[in-house]
């Protein structure tokens, strides 16, 4: 075979690819800890993770064992309608099962929800500094993405509201926010949701749910009856701890969450991660351990940063944003001593690094070092 012939056509087989599809940047997650000792020769074990906003507990025992017991069925394919998961989600949230979407995190719940929903020709609303999944899911359909600029780097509400135009299918709408960590009242939430146009769906997601004080925490599972155009996704990546293996939820208006489920892959969660999301619901105890010591770990952060003299942005979640001069170079330079943060610059923060809560010890190695580092390059 001809070889430039053959790259030649390769390039013509790409060029055919839809344009918004060619111009997508993919998702670029944090630095896992076998790239960065292989980088720089440090023993995996030396390493730090506070990137990627996981549960430093790990899973709850309850998941672990329940894991090891469905690996003698993993030759067979997992319940495609995930009826037990979505029975004990049900259950525990006291929402119909026919309003339940099961996603491979709750980023697929956040795909299927585009999907289903908008089209070229059509568009969907998200805020500045918001998760970055909300703009790829809307440019992967040929849609028009509108991002509003956030105040406070949190949602602006009513500038999200008036930039809703006659083709918005879909609003997303995070809360608490990734990266910013910036909360929304249910008050407000719930006036906002009054006034969209009922052809609008509100994705509403609440991946860091269980991380809010329950003081906090807005009745969105109540709203379902009265606002069939809200969609309320979850995950249990995060508290619950099972972020490798890919387990999100939704609930809808059943309408919605058929036409989701239309657009949903076949099998899209598998047998060990149902098997183990029903444990760690049935685990709540974990679940409260897990706020607890995400409650302890952002003071720490917080009161270390206010003697660093930094600033950051309150935060709600398991992570927090803060700022810093000479970013990049304390980012590299934390990796060299191996802590691993996040830099935000390609959500529109190229001063601030999010770091997550880690455990005591983790909180406390991350601060020495980033003292260290700032002590350097002064």
């Amino acid at each position: 075979m001809n070889t430039l012939s053959s790259l030649q056509d390769i390039v013509d087989v790409c060029e055919r690819s839809p344009s918004y599809v060619r111009a997508i940047a993919p998702y670029q997650p944090g630095k896992p800890i076998s790239e960065l000792a292989r980088e720089i020769g440090l023993e995996e074990e030396s390493i730090i993770k506070l990137a990627s906003n996981e549960n430093p507990l790990g899973a709850s025992p309850k998941a672990l064992a329940a894991m090891r017991a469905a690996l003698d069925e993993v030759a067979r394919y997992p319940d495609g309608n995930g009826f037990e998961l979505r029975t004990a989600l049900a259950k525990m949230y006291g929402v119909a099962a026919a309003r339940i979407v099961l996603g491979n995190g709750s980023n697929d719940v956040l795909e299927m929800a585009a999907h289903a929903f908008l089209e070229p020709g059509a568009s969907a609303v998200y805020s500045q500094h918001a998760f970055a999944v909300y703009p790829l899911a809307t440019q992967a359909t040929g849609a028009a993405g509108i991002e509003v600029p956030a105040r406070d780097f949190g949602h602006d509400l009513d500038a999200m509201g008036r930039a809703v135009r006659g083709d918005t299918r879909v609003v997303f709408v995070a809360n608490p926010n990734n990266p910013t960590g910036t909360w929304i009242a249910a008050d407000r939430l719930h006036a906002f949701l009054r006034k969209l146009p009922a052809h609008v769906l509100l994705v509403l997601d609440e991946a860091y749910y269980e991380y809010l004080d329950p003081g906090l925490r807005s009745d969105s599972l109540g709203w379902l009856e009265q606002f069939p155009n809200l969609v309320v996704s979850r995950t249990f990546s995060k508290a619950y701890g099972l972020a490798g293996l890919r387990v999100g939820f939704a609930f809808a208006h059943p309408q919605v969450a058929g036409l989701m489920n239309r657009v949903r892959q076949p099998f899209n969660v598998s047998s060990i991660a149902q098997a183990a999301a029903v444990a760690a619901l049935a685990d709540q105890e974990f679940v409260h351990k897990s706020r607890a010591l995400n409650a302890q770990g952002m003071l720490a952060l917080t009161t270390g940063f206010k003697r660093l003299g930094l600033s950051w942005i309150p935060s709600y979640a398991n992570f927090v944003s803060f700022k810093v001069p000479n970013t990049a170079e304390v980012f590299q330079r934390l990796l060299r001593r191996g802590v691993i943060v996040r830099p935000i610059a390609g959500y529109g923060m190229p001063e601030h690094l999010r770091v997550t809560v880690g455990t005591g010890a983790e909180n406390a190695r991350f601060l020495a070092e980033l003292e260290a580092v700032l002590t350097d390059l002064r």
